[in-house]
């Protein structure tokens, strides 16, 4: 026709800044059947229906006459019971049962034993002996105090190549030193060394040493060893797919004890938690707690009971809990003590209720201040408990973990716990009680320093026990109202299936406890409906899989064939008799139905059929929700994956149509196999979208910036939050500076358009820039190929992304939490572009260093010629959220001063990224 084709501009994403700066418990329900007439009477009692319950006994007048003034008590009564019963259904505790036996098979291949000079020298040979027994070798990395643990992993892994199993002793070091006193040297090296294995699909097995207790006759050693099993509770589930186990050993390491130890590494039995004794081996199992006999009514001992974190919100509560149990003085800390919002009006009320109160501003976890408050309890009413209440939270990914963030976690909780125990240790408490949580029974993703810290709490409470005195750790789940679970982390820990518990019932339940004197448990009400099936997404849990609910849930959850137990359903009889477009209607109604009620959209017709549920604002959690709605309603349990395998309503309705009527053929998820190509087949490349420094924003922007020699290197940026004053340093020579003070930067890599993609701000502001820009850059890529992004979806197209973890996890706030587990791993990059698009081959992020970007594209074109995908998306990120990095290179004299690198390629934001 003549008409010559217009380049239209890509889309104008509408940017936005982004960078980082309680419901009530429902009623447990009734286990097991109930007889109807049995239920009506109840019902009756309840409600304080004196008809109902009459004609409940088939009674006449006169019954009634008489059963009318004992109602009101049997009403009474039955309430309590029934906030007992639930209150009871909330407490666990943590049971090590026996392994199977078994001989050892071969465990071949190349063991990377990871330790200090002089640290376990028996343990690690006893090791090298078994795995060499069973046809394996061990390469023993021993890192010395004066080279980082990165550096020395880099350095093996370039010796010997990608080890089968990884093995670190490094937690065994339970010493401290002068720069980092909180936080264990094994600890802090366990941290290094997890983050320098990023990259490395070894699984890596952490070895402690009497830091878990399977049994009274088994005492806990090692408390502060305990604090790696926080950590490692933690790391699988930030890192499923490359975390082995935590191992503890006996107390001496010998040939038969040396062999079970690499059975569990090498067994593949899927126990992520294991203790190794001359009796076999063992594995936690969380069970429910029988609820015990009343014991009576607890009462506080006579004396002075000290409260930590005493005018906070939990302290204020348990310090008026206990005045009205009959405390008769109370030492309440805090950092500003008197001078902490509501202290004088909690000391008044005390005073009220004719309790004696001190409140005094003490760090805790400083020993010297604590000893001197100590000293000034009086004789006459000397110390007889202490409830240590203290604690903080300080979200952050173990990527992403400094040796800073951990040691001041560790303070509020374990060193202020170590010091309470220590300076009271002849004092002869009647009360020691400590707050700890369920992130150091089961992990919670974000909170690894948090995990550590709280496991060290239940490991003292054990330990105290074993020698003697008195000690209760309880791990609570959330409770109602203010405080560290409330608010939008409240609300999160709610969409896990953590429910918080009213305060009232909360301590009701604490004072069972310790009218029980338990040591140890987990109060916490779970629904497991909906903890269970996120918790156990990306691996098999076996700490919680003989619970009940979590049996009963797996049971349900093994999807049949097609049609199976639904073939007489209303609904699937109701779909045989439509036409096949019919069918797919009824279906995507039904689902766009579900999903919008998830969503709390108005109506439907907001879930449109082929946008990707990741786009309109779905995660685990709400996918999990909906899969539940749908199982519901086809009565037919779904996988819990059903929504991340058909991601588009469209698709899962096909899905459906597929369970409910046999014959229904799914909708195809990719065309048809393409043959293997020739190694020198030619690869197209069909298009490129960028942003690199210098503000180019587009291909033709960066031609023009090569051929006009454009400098590209300015000054720091100042939309990251650094620190630009204290940062600069002309010589070089202060510690946290640099004496470069510009560098090459990605512009306005803080800006983002988040509703385009379907995600919220909250989300946006928690996801690494290098994600936004790879969500945006991706888009425009195909744009520029001409092709219909939405097209794509469903296709075999694989994408190939080059990035590393750069920092921007340590910036985030309590306010990102939640989403901070995927939003900052780069092994999710990829993924995260995959689904967006719906696209179906290889996902796959490579750390490669500054070649990360040429790596991915080689993997690309592999991928291509061997047929794996028949089109794929390769490129790379790098954008620095922290300065750290010239830090460290000016450390080294690495750095030209003008920030134009002579000697390599790439600086900061290095060599850039683009597709």
């Amino acid at each position: 026709t003549g008409v010559v084709p217009a380049e239209l501009p890509t889309y104008p994403f509408q940017h936005q800044r982004y960078w980082v700066p309680e419901p009530e418990s429902k009623p447990g329900a009734a286990a097991g059947p109930q007889d109807p007439a049995e239920a009506e009477f109840w019902a009756a009692v309840t409600d304080e229906d004196l008809s109902g319950l009459t004609a409940a006994l088939d009674a006449d007048d006169d019954v009634e006459a008489l059963l009318a003034p004992a109602l009101p008590v049997l009403s009474s009564w039955r309430r309590r019971r029934q906030r007992q019963n639930q209150i009871d259904s909330w407490r666990y505790r943590l049971a090590w049962q026996p392994l199977p036996g078994g001989s050892t098979g071969p465990a071949p291949g190349t063991w990377l034993a990871v330790t200090r000079p002089g640290l376990a020298t028996g343990i690690a040979a006893a090791l090298d002996d078994a795995v060499a027994r069973h046809g394996g070798r061990v390469v023993e990395v021993v890192i010395d105090r004066d080279t980082p643990v990165a550096e020395a992993i880099a350095t093996s892994l370039a010796e010997v190549g990608l080890p089968d199993r990884i093995v670190s002793l490094l937690g065994l070091d339970d010493t401290t030193d002068d720069a980092y006193p909180a936080s264990a040297n094994g600890l802090r090296d366990t941290v290094a060394l997890i983050q320098a294995l990023d990259g490395v699909s070894a699984p890596l097995w952490c070895l402690t040493t009497g830091a878990v207790s399977i049994g009274r006759s088994d005492p806990l050693r090692e408390a502060g060893q305990a604090q790696l099993w926080g950590l490692g509770r933690v790391a699988t589930l930030e890192h499923p797919d490359r975390w082995g186990g935590l191992l503890d050993l006996p107390e001496g390491l010998d040939e038969h004890a040396a062999d079970r130890v690499v059975a569990a590494i090498s067994g593949g039995s899927g126990e992520d938690q294991l203790a190794v004794r001359s009796s076999g081996l063992f594995a936690p199992r969380m069970q429910r707690m029988a609820a015990e006999p009343a014991l009576g009514r607890w009462q506080p001992p006579t004396g002075t009971i000290l409260i930590t974190g005493g005018t906070g919100a939990l302290g204020g509560r348990l310090a008026r809990w206990l005045a009205a149990q009959g405390a008769q003085h109370l030492l309440l800390l805090s950092r500003r003590g008197p001078g902490a919002t509501g202290a004088g009006e909690l000391a008044a009320d005390l005073r009220a209720a004719g309790v004696g109160v001190t409140i005094a501003a003490c760090d805790v976890a400083d020993r010297a201040a604590l000893s001197a408050v100590l000293d000034t309890i009086p004789a006459d009413r000397p110390l007889s408990g202490v409830v240590h209440a203290a604690g903080t939270i300080e979200p952050g990914l173990i990527e992403d973990l400094t040796a800073d963030a951990l040691d001041s976690a560790l303070r509020s909780k374990a060193v202020a716990a170590r010091h309470l125990d220590e300076l009271t240790a002849d004092a002869g408490l009647g009360l020691f009680l400590l707050f700890s949580s369920g992130a150091g029974i089961w992990g919670s993703g974000g909170q690894a320093a948090y995990a550590a810290a709280n496991a060290y709490l239940d490991a003292l409470a054990l330990r105290r026990r074993a020698s003697g005195r008195t000690a209760t750790a309880v791990a609570w789940g959330p409770w109602a109202g203010d405080g560290m679970a409330g608010g939008d982390a409240g609300d999160q820990l709610r969409r896990r299936g953590l429910r918080a518990m009213p305060v009232d019932a909360a301590l009701t339940a604490l004072a069972g406890v310790l009218a029980g004197d338990l040591t140890t448990l987990t109060v916490a009400d779970i629904d497991w409906a909906t903890f269970a099936p996120s918790y156990t997404v990306h691996r098999d849990r076996p700490l919680i899989a003989e619970l009940p609910e979590v049996r009963e849930l797996a049971q349900e959850d093994r999807p049949g064939t097609p049609g199976d137990s639904v073939a007489g359903s209303p609904l699937a009889r109701k779909l045989a008799g439509l036409s096949p477009a019919d069918r797919e209607a009824a279906l995507l109604d039904l689902v766009r139905g579900e999903a919008a009620k998830v969503l709390r959209h108005d109506t439907p017709a907001q879930v449109e059929p082929d946008r990707a549920f990741r786009e309109l604002g779905f995660d685990s959690l709400t996918a999990v929700d909906v899969r539940n709605r749908l199982s519901t309603a086809i009565g037919l349990r779904l996988p819990a994956t059903a929504v991340f395998d058909h991601p588009t309503a469209r698709r899962l309705a096909a899905y459906l149509g597929t369970r409910l009527v046999p014959e229904t053929e799914a909708a195809p998820t990719s065309g048809p196999a393409r043959a293997p190509a020739g190694a020198d087949e030619a690869i197209a490349i069909v298009a490129m979208a960028c942003r690199y420094p210098g503000g180019v924003r587009s291909a033709e922007h960066l031609w023009r910036l090569v051929a006009d020699g454009t400098d590209a290197v300015g000054d720091f940026p100042r939309d990251r939050g650094w620190d630009l004053d204290g940062l600069f340093d002309p010589s070089g020579e202060r510690p946290g500076t640099s004496y470069a003070a510009e560098g090459a930067f990605v512009h306005d890599a803080g800006d983002f358009d988040p509703g385009f993609f379907g995600i919220s701000p909250r989300e946006a502001l928690a996801m690494d820039p290098q994600q936004r820009l790879l969500l945006e850059v991706s888009w425009e890529a195909f744009e520029r190929a001409g092709i219909d992004p939405h097209s794509v979806r469903g296709s075999q197209t694989g994408v190939f992304v080059g990035a590393s973890p750069l920092g921007y996890g340590s910036q985030q706030a309590a306010a990102t939490d939640g989403y901070l587990l995927t939003a900052n791993t780069a092994s999710v990059i990829s993924g995260r572009i995959s689904y967006l698009f719906g696209l179906e081959g290889p996902a796959v992020t490579v750390d490669t260093a500054c070649s990360s970007s040429l790596v991915a594209l080689h993997l690309a074109v592999q991928s291509l010629r061997q047929g794996e995908c028949d089109l794929a998306v390769v490129g790379g990120a790098a954008v620095m959220a922290t300065p750290a990095a010239f830090v460290e290179f000016s450390r080294q004299r690495g750095l030209a001063a003008d920030g134009r690198c002579k000697s390599f390629a790439g600086a900061a934001d290095g060599t850039g990224w683009g597709l």
